[in-house]
């Protein structure tokens, strides 16, 4: 076995191969970016390499910087974790002449799975069912126009060596198709250095159901089930399980007997996964083959108790693999969540900064947490956003998804805007509940973008009287200090007000041991708990029953989330309730004159120069951030009166690009 290998990759999954590696008793080498000198992977492997700049392109891109690290190391294999370089044909071949191992399928398999093109050729003469498509390279917007006609529209246009939901775009007529193959291409050549695009038929109401294989260079192979990963927001995966809730065993034997034909047919070695589209009758088409360990490989561990990490290690150290078919079957249900730095009620703009205070929930047999960050650690533009994966396990998918439920409450970030409320609502959404999800389910369900407007509490009285028992322990505690200092005691009322969302509710609040009986519309709530002014997150029971609930302090009011829903609420003495409708209400400055950025990024394009009419709705600038494009348009009619920034410039959030007259 391995006495030593290097990681190269940064973030959760570099933390995630080092816990293997290190429980296998392997001595691991991080390397890093100048944005990474100080990121969680270095601090938790036994060394760590310098290779370069924060942007990837000048660091972990960079083939020769990784191996020259494993030579400087005395790194005898490499873990290249997901995205970077770890379907990168030439640098497994680079390995391989220096006579490092790469924890990983051969070039080969890399070469025929990472085109698309190759691979959806190779499955067809495999025998795995394909999607209807066009297997030429197309070459700018007006053959992408021609070839999408002559397929029928919808279509889905595809970067060759896309992943990870970047390099496509869906186009239901010929304005949409040239202008989503130049952000198609655009994104490929960023992400992947590979602008190749081509174009297939785009399935209705589709589900994307994976299938999990391992095999060893000595001809086994098997496969590990499924995974459900419908949930997607712009071809990105959300939320996962372990299995799917739409599958029946006889889909899934034939779902997983053609992966393993397809693994077959180059000689795969190593974790892999066979990505399928399936309609609403369970027929299924052939996606992609990704040939690296998925995000999302978690949930397959839970269910089958195989450590896919571990096995990589041993197949690539020459190792039969330890299990055949007949040990894998399915042991209760997990279900995965992204949590990302976004803010999800302003169009899921990415959000960067300190981690001021960050806590995920404790681990156990139900929770666990894939992390790469820390409190204090820094969210960077440079990479993807991702700042943890929740992953919860029970015995059936409602067990599960209960322990999500609890889990998204109890995760608290702090300092970065993060997806939190978003994950919660869908957890709770009549249709996730119900298992009828597609890849189309988020963007239905949500057309206009998200809000908190979207996930009304369903008990607004939770709320309520949590927020009437906080204000009261913490009035009573302050009474109690006065009264020591003056000598007289402060009587504190029990009649308050709780105003949420500008509706006022009376309550009474009674001290009693451990916590406040609440009186609110006729019925009395017992509120028990120890939370103290300051802490975020109030955890007691109310009627016996366990709650948490997140709680920010936002000028003169608290914001409080619990399963997905958030209030800002103020407690009131009654006449200062009274009173608050003479308050007067600022209006916000009128900015709509300025396109402003919403994130921090760089200045991909420009589309207008001063002088120029525009009218709303047109497309003005396009900012690149955590490897995404975002293009942002005019809110309104009006002349450009002045450009403040060229193409190229980096951005800071509320920077005005451009103003209009």
């Amino acid at each position: 076995m391995f006495d030593k290998i290097l990681i190269a990759n940064r973030g959760e999954i570099a933390c995630r191969v080092i816990k293997s590696a290190r429980n296998m008793g392997i001595k691991t080498v991080a390397v890093y970016s100048d944005a990474d000198s100080s990121a969680l992977h270095v601090q938790m492997a036994d060394e760590a390499i310098h290779i370069g700049p924060s942007a990837s392109a000048q660091s972990y891109l960079l083939k020769d910087r990784i191996l020259q690290a494993c030579k400087d190391t005395g790194a005898q294999a490499v873990h290249p974790g997901y995205g970077f370089l770890s379907e990168n044909a030439e640098f497994c071949n680079s390995l391989a002449t220096a006579g490092i191992a790469f924890i990983g399928p051969k070039a080969r398999a890399i070469e025929a799975m990472g085109d698309k093109i190759t691979s959806k050729k190779l499955a067809d003469e495999a025998g795995v069912n394909t999607i209807p498509g066009c297997a030429d390279v197309l070459r700018d917007g007006d053959h992408a126009v021609k070839v999408a006609n002559e397929i029928g529209y919808p279509v889905m246009l595809k970067a060759t060596a896309g992943g990870g939901g970047k390099g496509m775009r869906t186009a239901r007529n010929d304005e949409e198709c040239r202008d989503g193959f130049e952000r198609a291409a655009n994104e490929a050549r960023s992400s992947f250095g590979d602008d190749r695009i081509f174009a297939e038929k785009f399935i209705e109401e589709p589900r994307h159901i994976e299938i999990q294989i391992i095999a060893d260079r000595h001809g086994n192979a098997v496969y590990l089930n499924e995974r459900e990963c419908s949930l997607q927001r712009r071809h990105q995966k959300v939320i996962e399980e372990a299995p799917s809730p739409f599958l029946d065993e006889v889909t899934r034997k034939k779902m997983g007997e053609q992966a393993i034909a397809l693994a077959r047919a180059v000689d795969y070695e190593s974790a892999g996964t066979v990505e399928f589209i399936v309609d609403s009758q369970r027929n299924f088409y052939f996606l992609e083959m990704n040939t690296r360990l998925q995000v999302e490989h978690p949930v397959t561990e839970l269910i089958t108790g195989v450590d896919l990490v571990e096995l990589m290690i041993r197949v690539a150290d020459g190792e039969e693999l330890p299990i055949t078919q007949a040990d894998v079957g399915i042991n209760g249900w997990a279900i995965e969540s992204r949590v990302y730095a976004e803010d999800p009620f302003c169009n899921f703009l990415p959000s960067t900064g300190r981690l001021v205070y960050y806590r995920p929930p404790a681990e156990d047999d139900h929770v666990r947490v894939d992390t790469g960050v820390f409190e204090g650690g820094e969210v960077s533009m440079f990479y993807d956003p991702m700042i943890a994966k929740l992953i919860t396990y029970g015995a059936d998918r409602n067990e599960a998804a209960a322990h999500m439920r609890s889990a998204l409450d109890r995760f608290i970030i702090r300092g970065v805007s993060s997806n939190l409320n978003f994950l919660s609502a869908l957890m709770v959404h009549p249709r996730f509940v119900e298992g009828n999800i597609s890849t189309n389910m988020i963007g239905e369900e949500y057309p206009d973008g998200f809000s908190p407007a979207d996930i009304p509490h369903e008990n607004p009285a939770l709320i309520i009287t949590v927020a009437a028992s906080m204000l009261r322990g913490h009035r009573d505690r302050a009474a109690q200090i006065d009264g020591q200092l003056s000598g007289h005691e402060r009587r504190v009322p029990e009649d308050w007000v709780v105003v949420m969302n500008n509706e006022h509710h009376p309550v009474s609040v009674v001290p009693v041991n451990g916590g406040h009986d609440v009186d609110f519309d006729g019925n009395t709530y017992a509120v028990r708990s120890n939370w103290q002014f300051g802490q975020h997150l109030f955890h007691g029971t109310i009627n016996g029953e366990e709650v948490f609930v997140q709680v920010e302090r936002v000028n003169q009011t608290y914001r409080l989330s619990h399963g997905g829903s958030q209030a800002n609420v103020m407690i009131l003495t009654p006449r200062v309730a009274e009173l608050l409708q003479y308050m007067p209400v600022k209006a916000p400055p009128d900015m709509s004159k300025y396109l402003l950025s919403p994130m921090p990024g760089l200045l991909v394009s420009l589309a207008v120069t001063q002088g120029d009419a525009v009218s709303a709705g047109k497309e003005l600038a396009v900012i690149e951030a955590m490897k995404m494009e975002n293009t942002l348009y005019a809110e309104r009619d009006g002349v450009v009166a002045r450009v403040n920034y060229e193409v190229g410039a980096s951005l800071a959030v509320g920077d005005k690009i451009l103003e209009l007259e």
